[in-house]
């Protein structure tokens, strides 16, 4: 009759089991932050649409290894935008000093002149690729979806339901404004602040 094993000898000999096991995982999990870190670094050094090949020699990784991770570069995306968000949805959900709406209004302003800075790469990137990607053209439009419902319940309903008044402060306190002053303009992002300032209180003038 054959003895079972000691407790001790079948303690080792899982532990020689797990141990490469863990060996693995704990490499993958590295491989895996070395490609999302490659890709955010890309992005924000100016490469719009970096490919897989760039990702992984920037990485130090295989291409093998890139798409091992992750199946294709929208999944990639998914992963960078979620980093993204979680940066920024603090500062985009900070309740206001302000209790009236203008005040309100201004304190937007300058939000989003903050993080529409930190994240002007990442949204510059996805510009390029969402015709090409429903992935990105979702996450672009619940984006956008998100930002008008954030300005309009800040705004009384005299503005808010005012369809053209509520489209053209959309437009001032919007990406593409901040983007076109910033890059195409040329303006500093204290001038660029300034200016979607002085149009937002000169479109509000009187109201």
């Amino acid at each position: 009759m054959t003895r079972p094993a000691s407790p001790r000898i079948v303690a080792a000999e899982d532990a020689a089991t797990t141990a490469p096991a863990d060996g693995r995982r704990k490499r993958g999990e590295r491989s895996r932050r070395q490609i999302v870190e490659a890709i955010r670094a890309l992005i924000g050094a100016g490469e719009m649409n970096p490919s897989a090949a760039q990702v992984a020699e920037r990485a130090g990784v295989s291409l093998r290894s890139v798409f091992r991770h992750f199946e294709d570069m929208d999944s990639l995306y998914r992963e960078i935008a979620a980093l993204v968000e979680a940066e920024v949805m603090p500062l985009a959900l900070r309740p206001f000093e302000a209790r009236e709406w203008r005040g309100r209004l201004v304190e937007l302003t300058a939000r989003r002149a903050d993080i529409f800075e930190r994240i002007m790469p990442f949204r510059v990137a996805g510009a390029a690729r969402r015709f090409q990607s429903a992935y990105l053209m979702d996450d672009y439009c619940r984006t956008i979806s998100l930002e008008q419902t954030a300005l309009k319940a800040i705004l009384p309903p005299e503005i808010a339901d005012d369809a053209l008044l509520f489209a053209a402060l959309d437009v001032i306190v919007g990406f593409e404004s901040w983007r076109r002053m910033r890059q195409d303009q040329g303006l500093s992002m204290k001038k660029a602040e300034a200016a979607m300032r002085f149009a937002v209180e000169r479109l509000t003038a009187g109201l």
